[in-house]
């Protein structure tokens, strides 16, 4: 397990070397092509060191990469704004978000999909504004009210990777509790749920709820959250939230297990159109 940081260069660097290879280069003859040592070929490739999104523009044109969506996904992985700026908005608050939490938007935001286990709260991306506050505060106690003005609005900033073109494919998963937890009290949890009735019919969403019926499931050790990516799934994911960081699991036994762990509880779940209803049935009778 690691750091998203860490993994992000991993995963850069493995993609990197992977496009040489498919290039039929050297790493000596990578380096001689861009005039670099072949040391600064093998630490970027071995994640081991930082690169410029400038470095990696050079390596994918020396390679031959044409393939404009990999190229930009590779290319703000290392750091750069893609073509129309939109994601790096969130550099607007470094003094506000942890580095987690801000390398945790930059994979949401370039991610094709995401599929997510909720198992206490509502998943961020179908928040309101007012059970988001209502979440924050009880997660950061003694939090000023003019920082949580600005976690609350970089919650709803990051909503807008369901409206992108393409958007977000989200497929979520809450555990009963979920709807069940009165956050912020009745009124809020309310249009909360009303909310999730909305997001329900959404074609890029698709929410299923784990009732209390279907008793212990693989999920109960906790919620998870699986980026995929549509360029390579060598990209792909697996983040885990703790109290004072997020982990970052990217071994393909990890990314198998907990994709297959994802695919059990959609089988144990509501039927999306049952959970639809199970979800303004609990709203009716919030």
């Amino acid at each position: 397990m690691q750091h998203g940081p860490a993994v992000r260069r991993r995963k850069l660097g493995a993609e990197l070397r992977a496009l040489r290879s498919s290039a039929g280069l050297t790493s000596g003859e990578a380096a001689r092509l861009v005039g670099w040592h072949q040391s600064k070929v093998s630490r970027i490739e071995t994640g081991t060191s930082g690169v410029k999104p400038a470095d990696v523009r050079l390596l994918l044109d020396a390679y031959g990469v044409t393939d404009a969506q990999l190229r930009e996904l590779l290319m703000v992985l290392a750091g750069a704004e893609d073509s129309d700026g939109r994601h790096h908005w969130w550099h607007a608050y470094r003094g506000v978000l942890p580095p987690t939490y801000r390398d945790f938007i930059s994979l949401e935001s370039q991610a094709g999909a995401m599929r997510t286990l909720e198992t206490a709260v509502v998943p961020g991306l179908l928040q309101t504004a007012e059970y988001a506050r209502a979440v924050t505060r009880a997660a950061v106690e003694g939090l000023p009210e003019d920082r949580l003005d600005t976690l609350v609005e970089v919650r709803l900033a990051r909503q807008d990777v369901l409206r992108a073109d393409p958007p977000l494919k989200l497929s979520a998963v809450l555990d009963e509790a979920v709807l069940r937890r009165e956050v912020g009290g009745p009124g809020v949890m309310a249009r909360q749920l009303e909310r999730l009735v909305e997001a329900a019919r959404l074609p890029q969403v698709r929410l299923q709820v784990l009732p209390f019926a279907a008793g212990a499931h693989i999920g109960v050790t906790g919620p998870f959250v699986i980026f995929s990516f549509s360029s390579t799934s060598d990209l792909d994911v697996v983040v885990l939230d703790h109290l004072t960081s997020s982990l970052y699991l990217e071994r393909k036994e990890d990314l198998q297990a907990y994709t297959e762990a994802f695919n059990a509880l959609q089988i144990h779940a509501l039927s999306p159109e049952d959970s639809l209803d199970f979800i303004a049935g609990t709203a009716a009778g919030a």
